[in-house]
């Protein structure tokens, strides 16, 4: 289920939707970091559409954990594209 609370990575940066696909196949540390993020989004969306309990607290961590988590895959991202763009 894709609701408007989620953040999938290639919706987020549809101008990487071919190398997230070949690192999720390649790289075993991506796909590993990949799942995470979505597991903590997916966790948000649950809390923030009311189907889970959370503290404010436990709610912000899990959002400072999927913008760490981003900033890695695109890190990743970045440094396996060729230079051409």
């Amino acid at each position: 289920m894709h609701s408007l609370l989620n953040h999938p990575l290639v919706v987020d940066f549809p101008e990487h939707k071919e190398a997230i696909q070949a690192l999720k196949l390649s790289d075993a540390h991506f796909k590993h970091l990949l799942e995470q993020y979505q597991a903590v989004d997916e966790g948000i969306v649950r809390i923030e559409t009311e189907l889970e309990a959370a503290s404010d607290e436990r709610t912000e961590q899990l959002k400072r954990r999927r913008l760490q988590l981003k900033d890695d895959l695109m890190a990743m991202l970045l440094k396996n594209e060729p230079l051409s763009h």
